[in-house]
């Protein structure tokens, strides 16, 4: 087999299927991502591609309208809808000898609702206003020595590290559990992921891994097909990846970190960069806008009950729409230095956030700062995350409120669209209500014996 062909956003997809069918691959696995990031997929010949779905090929509109649990949280008709596959997402696929991964999304009623649309929205704001878009995810995730039927035979209470000798940054924890992150790394290159780092990281179990710059739809299936990977991986080594905010109280609280710069699109300049090391006024906006749609539009970010544990006193987390330059505290940090990776990163999202909406917040928020010169509060100045600043605007605690006062904004139905802001309320009510009268054994051992 020849060398995997790349692609580009020109290519047609009859272009990209002779192109990989001349490179030796014969099979495809073409789906859509749905509202938690899960890739819903059909496999099929190359050969097939095109007929079955270019041109009429559709994919039952079912995605957007359920929950995590595969539960119905809209109404029918439920129909197959057209939809459209981006032969720039094209990627091998490692699982399987000549075999890729397609990414494909609605262009019918349901594409109001895609997460990946809305990103791609974005972008189109940005190149109207002749910005380019630079982004990079970096996610830390857990692994269980636990398998499948190990989870479900214990009820999901067994919570048993691998590695449980790792220690933060430790060069004897990197070099004992060498062969597992090298084999892992290898996979992941065969599915063409470009990895900055894949590193041992906050303590038993825990890796990080940071995914190079690239454009914002790249950078988000970067994301999105390496989780994949990994748990795919994990699992079939009798291990399993969790990719939870909060794993477990005992645990420390994981984070995806989106990093966005924008540059001129006629000369490639950095944006963001200013005068003496320091920020422009385009990222001061940026930045600003950022910070003000935090309190109202969380929920695009932390669509789970689990995301708001991981923002609880004693984690390292921000509790506060906060800025600084290179403090790990902040909810924005912004690197100003050097200036050739100027950017900024938002450090508030926990790892189970889809990165579409992620990225999609960060760019819509922070683009209506810089059309809005939305002004930069004042710089935070604290050393623990726990620390909020002087007249700082308190966050949302829980997913029942952040619902609430998604649903109160009317700039975030401005910038992201009424039918998806309405769609995505209705989306995580029932996901908080369907988790709102579960009892975990720590509450009925703090009060069944008490009140």
């Amino acid at each position: 087999m020849s060398e995997f062909p790349s692609f580009g956003e020109a290519t047609s997809l009859q272009d990209a299927v002779d192109a990989l069918t001349a490179a030796g691959i014969t099979v495809a696995h073409v789906g859509l991502f749905d509202l938690m990031g899960t890739f819903r997929e059909r496999r099929l010949k190359v050969d097939d591609v095109t007929r079955v779905m270019d041109g009429g090929g559709t994919f039952v509109n079912v995605l957007p309208q359920w929950n995590a649990a595969e539960q119905l949280i809209g109404g029918g008709p439920f129909v197959g809808e057209p939809v459209t596959i981006d032969p720039a997402s094209i990627r091998p696929f490692p699982f399987e000898p000549q075999a890729c991964l397609m990414v494909a999304d609605y262009g019918g009623p349901s594409s109001a609702l895609s997460p990946r649309a809305l990103l791609q929205r974005q972008i189109d704001k940005a190149d109207s206003l002749g910005f380019g878009v630079k982004a990079a995810l970096e996610s830390e995730f857990f692994v269980l020595r636990e398998d499948a039927d190990s989870l479900r035979d214990s009820a999901f209470s067994t919570i048993s590290p691998f590695a449980p000798d790792n220690r933060c940054w430790a060069g004897e924890s990197a070099a004992i559990h060498a062969d597992f992150v090298s084999a892992l790394s290898t996979l992941l290159a065969d599915g063409g992921m470009d990895l900055l780092s894949l590193s041992l990281e906050l303590g038993p179990g825990c890796f990080e891994a940071t995914h190079k710059a690239t454009s914002p739809l790249r950078a988000a299936e970067d994301h999105l097909f390496f989780k994949m990977m990994t748990k795919a991986f994990c699992r079939q080594r009798g291990l399993t990846a969790s990719f939870m905010s909060q794993l477990d109280s005992s645990l420390p609280g994981l984070s995806q970190h989106p990093h966005v710069s924008l540059f001129d699109k006629a000369n490639g300049r950095n944006l963001f960069v200013g005068d003496d090391q320091g920020m422009s006024e385009l990222f001061e906006h940026f930045v600003a806008g950022v910070l003000s749609l935090i309190p109202e539009a969380m929920a695009l970010t932390h669509h789970t009950t689990n995301s708001y544990r991981r923002i609880a006193p004693g984690n390292w987390a921000p509790k506060s729409a906060s800025w600084a330059r290179q403090n790990y505290s902040a909810a924005v940090r912004a690197v100003v230095s050097p200036q050739d990776v100027c950017r900024m990163e938002y450090r508030l999202p926990g790892a189970d956030a889809n990165p579409y909406l992620n990225l999609a917040y960060v760019l819509g928020a922070g683009l209506w700062g810089i059309e809005a010169k939305a002004e930069l509060p004042a710089e935070f100045t604290g050393g623990s995350p726990d620390e909020m600043p002087e007249n700082a605007v308190p966050l949302p605690h829980d997913l029942f409120e952040a619902a609430d006062c998604l649903a109160g904004s009317e700039r975030a139905a401005a910038i992201w669209g009424a039918p998806f802001i309405q769609h995505f309320i209705a989306a995580i009510r029932s996901e908080e209500a369907a988790l709102r009268r579960e009892v975990s054994a720590a509450e009925r051992a703090r009060y069944l014996e008490v009140v």
